[in-house]
């Protein structure tokens, strides 16, 4: 694993990249793009991240590197993604989630070298990417304006279904990775569980089977009718031993304990790798509690510790995440957060947002991907 931080100055861009690029084999590159504000406008702001986007392409080791899929996380997103030009790349993420730097706009980017990408595949806007027999959907930034939440989650998931069955895929046997992100969180998560609930019952996925890594995080999409903004990550053309899940039980307990359908974790064994998946992650403990209510520090260790146990039953370490993102429910404990990021992670690209958590007592919870090099046999490479 290669970690690189590249600043721009004259443009005033930072990019945080991780390079996993094995000799002869897939590359995959993460990055997070960042902007000092510098007083400007959205436009003016925009522009300079993706004239770093740009740059980075054009770097040694990257310029045959295709996008997969963008993240833009703004800070207005109902005014701002009308002035984004549609990007023909790959699918993309526009939701607000404000960048927590003072900056409008930050991006996480995914890359791959010697695959097959496929932009604009599907009528969703997906990204397909085919290598070595497997096929991986990635569709990000489905949205309805009608209905409640738990309408709009019960539509999506639906039309996502019969996406899937396009690619002969199924929810319960492709689906790895879903974001929910919630409008007004506190007021509307609870419309959004019992609609997955419900339609994952209906697909066979339960407590005795398994569900799907997700986060589920206050975000706001574009369109203002929109609660709901549902991103997916499918992958067909594996073996079921090639995927198992995580759940860390001495510091964790399972989801459907307290009523929500989704995996801790996830580990996707390739042949040449292993990617683990991790799902939003709080200062929870084994009996599903919040713990170290009202204190951000003890929080944010607690969590580490929690993302630390999964990662350590997939048998990697936070050495090998590839990217994270950090979302607060209270901006201002961004500097204290921010520092003690940078002393127990500094390499790892990140993001930190402006994101309320779905228990209001939850302060911040993270998310991230993890690739680690493995010999299974048997199994094609990525």
């Amino acid at each position: 694993m290669q970690f690189k931080k590249i600043y721009l100055e004259k443009i005033g861009a930072t990019i945080e990249l991780t390079a996993f690029a094995p000799e002869g084999k897939t590359a995959e590159f993460h990055a997070m793009l960042h902007v000092e504000p510098r007083g400007e406008n959205f436009q003016q702001q925009f522009s300079r991240i993706r004239q770093a986007e740009t740059d980075l392409l054009g770097t040694e080791g990257l310029k045959d590197a295709k996008p997969v899929f963008k993240r833009y996380f703004l800070s207005d997103a109902t005014n701002q993604r009308p002035l984004m030009e549609q990007d023909e790349t790959c699918t993309v993420s526009y939701i607000q989630q404000p960048p927590l730097d003072n900056s409008k706009v930050a991006e996480w980017l995914y890359l791959q070298s010697g695959t097959e990408v496929i932009p604009n595949a599907d009528r969703l806007r997906s990204t397909i990417v085919r290598h070595n027999g497997y096929e991986h959907v990635w569709t990000m930034g489905m949205t309805t304006g009608e209905g409640s939440s738990y309408g709009q989650t019960e539509h999506l998931l639906v039309e996502y279904a019969k996406l899937l069955e396009d690619y002969k895929m199924t929810v319960e046997e492709n689906c790895v990775r879903t974001w929910f992100f919630v409008r007004d969180v506190d007021t509307q998560y609870k419309g959004l569980v019992v609609a997955r609930w419900e339609n994952f019952t209906l697909h066979g996925l339960t407590p005795e089977t398994h569900y799907v890594a997700s986060t589920g995080i206050g975000g706001n999409p574009a369109d203002p009718k929109a609660l709901i903004q549902l991103g997916c990550y499918a992958l067909k053309g594996f073996k079921p031993e090639q995927q198992r899940y995580l759940y860390a039980a001495t510091h964790l307990n399972r989801t459907s304990e307290y009523g929500v359908t989704f995996e801790r974790g996830t580990l996707l064994q390739f042949g040449d790798r292993n990617h683990a998946i991790i799902s939003g992650t709080a200062s929870i403990n084994m009996k599903g509690e919040v713990e170290h209510v009202g204190d951000i520090e003890k929080q944010t260790r607690r969590m580490w510790e929690n993302v630390e146990k999964l990662l350590e039953e997939a048998e990697m370490t936070m050495n090998d995440a590839v990217q994270i993102i950090v979302y607060l429910r209270d901006g201002s404990d961004y500097e204290t957060v921010r520092s003690m990021f940078q002393e127990k992670y500094p390499n790892i690209p990140t993001v930190f947002t402006l994101a309320p958590v779905c228990r209001p007592a939850w302060l911040i919870e993270m998310e991230c991907m993890a690739i680690r090099p493995a010999q299974n046999d048997g199994f094609s490479d990525f």
